[in-house]
């Protein structure tokens, strides 16, 4: 209870500051690094398939790491399990590499933090699922339509992210994951400060993963805070197998 009690007292201390002092940091990475999420279990069939193409299960990378595929449950924007067959988060090697950069440029700056994974790479026949669920809404505009070749995800070549607290508690973005809406937008941030519509302790927070994502090369898109991609659509094409 004691050693809680000081954990718990020391995400509050970060929390409100830009700044930890070294002490609370060194107490508060020895306590995170004690308590890693680990993918247990045996692999289902697209986690095989994917392994067998070479691509990189993200939870490997660093047990630190955290993942919580969103579309291996029910409670995604479909209201159903889309990832019947997949249990893990897999990248393209060299686009886990960006994220392993990313994630200790994360942790040297904030010890505290680490990053929750949402989603990686994506069947392109999970694909059609989604979309088929959006076309002709005015949610289309937020999911690659597969009959064009394929999104960034289907490559492999795009993340899913977000910032958590060593207890397990991510920060405060303005909207929740697959917002479909203009507060989960890049582009005009001032703007939603401004009009009250997220507060600048919200930007703060984006601002950061953003900053920690760009400088290990990842690329942003202006409708969605936490969708980063590894290259442009024509790279992944050129570079990359298209997930099946």
């Amino acid at each position: 209870m004691h050693t809680f009690f000081i954990l718990f007292l020391a995400c509050i201390l970060f929390a409100s500051c830009n700044q930890p002092s070294p002490a609370i940091a060194t107490l508060l990475a020895d306590s995170c690094a004690a308590r890693p999420q680990q993918q247990t279990g045996e692999w289902p069939a697209k986690d095989a398939e994917m392994a067998a193409i070479g691509m990189v299960d993200v939870a490997s990378l660093d047990e630190g790491m955290m993942v919580q595929l969103v579309y291996a449950t029910p409670y995604n924007f479909m209201g159903k399990v889309l990832y019947e067959d997949i249990s893990r988060a897999y990248l393209q090697p060299d686009v886990a590499q960006m994220l392993l950069t990313a994630y200790k440029a994360l942790k040297k700056q904030r010890p505290d933090l680490t990053f929750r994974i949402y989603d990686a790479g994506r069947p392109v026949s999970v694909q059609w699922d989604m979309w088929n669920m959006v076309k002709g809404t005015e949610w289309d505009y937020y999911v690659a339509n597969p009959g064009k070749g394929g999104g960034m995800h289907n490559f492999g070549a795009a993340v899913d992210l977000t910032l958590v607290d060593c207890t397990g508690v991510p920060l405060d973005m303005g909207t929740p994951y697959d917002y479909f809406g203009y507060e989960a937008n890049t582009d005009q941030e001032d703007e939603l400060v401004r009009t009250g519509r997220i507060t600048a302790r919200e930007l703060e927070n984006r601002l950061l993963l953003r900053k920690i994502m760009t400088d290990a090369g990842f690329r942003t898109v202006k409708s969605e805070w936490w969708h980063f991609n590894a290259c442009s659509l024509d790279e992944a094409r050129q570079r990359y197998q298209l997930i099946d």
